[in-house]
């Protein structure tokens, strides 16, 4: 390929790639959405509520006018989904702010849920999530992962969107965590630094078939632990201890540990 030819590929990509919101617009919007919602990160503030009416609306424009660029893409009414994000703001605001009171909680670090907003990646990172998964469930696409990849350059947490989050999620530390697509957790889980709940094999012909773990209600898997395999349950209130490296179900009320020499033991409470 020569130079002039290869400038003519590099013209038609990025011709191309005009007529789709770009990465930095849409990180733009999501953190002035994630500054109305919380004001532990706002850089400004309100005086009025009539502010707060406003401000939603202007973020509710730019939303649209970003995601105009995706008519093309999307089989669906982009205006509508766009209104139906903003109805689902209270529902998702609520969410959160169970999720930093489970923070709160589980981290005798943590001294309340304005700290935990205002500066614990975990919590940033499962914010832009549950905001992601709303538009992949939607089936829109690039932008949910757009999102994920946001949150994952800013905290070191890398939660696909189609992971599905049950209520009081609370990452501890949370560097290095990677939850995959079709993952499920459930209720009052808590996870530490490292952990991956990922798939057994990377296998194209996998891609519509549960490939990621499921962890039940009331799960802590600490440091260092990975649990892989689509076919893979975590039992209800189960213990998975730190480096633990698990590719089949335990039950219920289990404790996974490795012993200081080595040998995994497996205990049920």
């Amino acid at each position: 390929m020569t130079q002039e030819e290869f400038v003519k590929v590099l013209y038609g990509k990025h011709r191309d790639c005009l007529r789709l919101p770009t990465p930095a617009s849409i990180c733009a919007v999501l953190d002035r959405l994630m500054q109305w919602m919380f004001p532990e990160l706002a850089n400004k503030q309100y005086t009025y509520e009539e502010e707060l009416t406003i401000e939603r609306e202007v973020i509710r424009l730019e939303m649209l006018k970003i995601m105009e660029k995706m008519k093309p893409h999307y089989e669906g009414d982009i205006e509508q989904l766009v209104n139906d994000f903003i109805q689902a703001l209270p529902g998702i605001y609520a969410m959160l702010i169970d999720d930093a009171a489970a923070i709160v909680e589980g981290d005798p670090a943590a001294k309340d849920s304005r700290e935990v907003i205002r500066s614990y990646p975990g919590f940033s990172a499962i914010a832009m999530h549950r905001i992601a998964h709303f538009f992949y469930e939607r089936a829109l696409p690039y932008i949910p992962r757009i999102v994920s990849e946001h949150a994952h350059e800013k905290t070191g947490i890398d939660i696909h969107p189609g992971a599905e989050i049950g209520a009081r999620f609370c990452i501890d530390h949370g560097t290095g965590i990677v939850i995959g697509e079709t993952t499920h957790i459930g209720a009052n889980v808590k996870i530490y630094q490292g952990v991956t709940l990922g798939a057994l094999s990377v296998d194209k012909g996998m891609a519509q078939s549960k490939r990621h773990p499921t962890i039940e209600d009331n799960v802590v898997i600490y440091a260092g632990a990975t649990i892989l395999g689509g076919n893979t349950v975590i039992g209800e209130g189960s213990v998975i201890g730190g480096n633990v490296w698990l590719t089949k179900s335990v039950p219920s009320g289990s404790r996974i540990y490795y012993h200081f020499n080595q040998n995994p033991k497996s205990e049920k409470s």
